[in-house]
């Protein structure tokens, strides 16, 4: 892990909310702590967020809509 500064995510102007949904999604199923989150590119935070829908489409096929629609 490295340090970004103030840079949340890696990306400037991303949507501050869009990245709240994105750690607490991450925090909630995977049980990781913030930092280890953060430090995460932005892309590679999409990435495990899509992949944690995928899983849970698998598990619940009665559900129509991704839990987290990225």
């Amino acid at each position: 892990m490295r340090d970004r500064g103030t840079t949340a995510g890696g990306i400037a102007g991303y949507p501050l909310d869009r990245l709240y949904e994105e750690v607490a999604f991450l925090a909630y199923y995977l049980h990781w702590d913030h930092e280890t989150i953060m430090n995460l590119e932005h892309r590679e935070r999409q990435q495990w967020c899509e992949e944690v829908s995928k899983i849970n489409k698998r598990l619940n096929p009665q559900e129509q809509k991704n839990l987290f629609d990225v």
